[in-house]
């Protein structure tokens, strides 16, 4: 059995007979025999990996292995949003029969927010539910779609609009794994984490306005502490609503104008999901400012702060980086697709302060197309 390793944090997420815990630490990966042995003892696992952390999917697939806790060979999926297809779901799911998965064993998601989705989404409805454990490896995942058990694919009508809640057994958040990620994805999944500041925790926000440089260089205490803090966030209101009936919806404060700017991108890489997120949270702080919710150094703020770590703050910045923007009917039409609309009506996660956001109902049509027919020319 491999040396024993020790999680520097764990965050439960207590939803009754469905709980399960989120190690984080550094070289979790090559614990992970010990992790799911206590966890799910007696479970074999089959891994589905990204393309991309080949090198991780080999450790684990070797300690799985020794432990005779392995079901079969790794299933690798090519990198990218376009995964998150009915094609992919197809060949994971075939792929996994191939393996012989049975009702007791277990699915592992080793990668980012794609393979976990997909992943996730092949165990929710393989023999109508087997287990799945993420071991997410981009911040993006670590403190977002890891924790939750949403799961899901994407379609031409939009982002996640087919998928379904499958709490995982497990978190594991190996730290080592941001060491591989390029400047660009992991500034992708910071946008997540200052979510969480804008959303509900003003101190936190203020400390990563401290502390975001630190983070970029990976410095292990700060690292540490803004995943940390992120995904206990998270886990809490998970925990008070699974569904996203209540307080989860505030969660998705950037992601109604974000996804549609992911969508018009054509999920092709020119807009990873964070960046769209990050641009999505200036507007709905925009947005909150034009309609009076908070004082205009709100939206300035988090702007000034999304703007320092490198993010595109506007629709002219976009277009000056891709060479093109969306039209204001291309953008309001996928924003109608949002899973957020409710009986043909808007709804927006706005804020009253850095730290104070709310669900807005019924959102003027009107409003929203002004709003951006003006952000458009920005």
């Amino acid at each position: 059995m491999t040396a024993q390793v020790k999680p520097s944090a764990r965050v439960d997420v207590e939803l009754g007979e469905r709980s399960y815990p989120i190690l984080i630490g550094n070289g979790l990966i090559a614990g992970a025999p010990q992790f799911l042995a206590e966890t799910l003892p007696g479970t074999r696992f089959a891994i589905v990996a990204d393309e991309a952390v080949r090198a991780y999917a080999e450790q684990l697939e070797a300690g799985l292995a020794g432990a005779g806790l392995l079901l079969g060979p790794t299933i690798y999926v090519p990198s990218g949003e376009a995964s998150k297809s009915f094609a992919s779901l197809e060949r994971v799911t075939a792929a996994l029969l191939d393996l012989g998965v049975e009702r007791d064993h277990a699915v592992i998601a080793l990668g980012g927010g794609v393979i976990g989705d997909l992943a996730g989404f092949a165990a929710a409805t393989l023999k109508r539910g087997v287990r799945v454990v993420q071991v997410p490896t981009t911040l993006l995942a670590q403190v977002d779609s890891s924790v939750g058990g949403k799961t899901g694919i994407d379609t031409p009508h939009g982002k996640n609009l087919v998928g379904a809640f499958h709490q995982p057994s497990l978190v594991l958040i190996d730290l080592d794994t941001l060491k591989t990620l390029s400047p660009r994805e992991f500034r992708a999944g910071y946008a997540e984490v200052a979510k969480y500041g804008a959303l509900g925790d003003s101190v936190f926000f203020r400390w990563l306005e401290d502390n975001a440089p630190a983070i970029f260089e990976l410095d292990t205490y700060p690292l540490t502490d803004a995943v940390e803090t992120s995904v206990r966030m998270k886990a809490e209101i998970v925990s008070r609503d699974e569904k996203e009936a209540g307080d989860r919806a505030l969660l998705n404060l950037g992601h109604t104008f974000g996804h549609a700017v992911e969508a018009w991108a054509g999920y092709s890489g020119d807009v990873l999901h964070g960046e769209a997120v990050a641009l999505g949270m200036v507007l709905a702080a925009r947005f909150s400012e034009a309609e009076g919710f908070c004082a205009h150094t709100v939206s300035r703020r988090l702007e000034d702060h999304l703007a320092e770590v490198g993010f595109v703050t506007t629709f002219g910045e976009l277009r000056q980086r891709l060479g093109r923007a969306p039209t204001l009917d291309e953008l309001t039409g996928f924003m109608e697709q949002d899973k957020k609309v409710k009986d043909g009506q808007m709804n927006l996660v706005l804020l009253s302060g850095i730290g104070n956001a709310f669900v807005a109902k019924d959102v003027a049509r009107d409003k929203i197309r002004a709003f951006l027919a003006a952000e458009l020319e920005r």
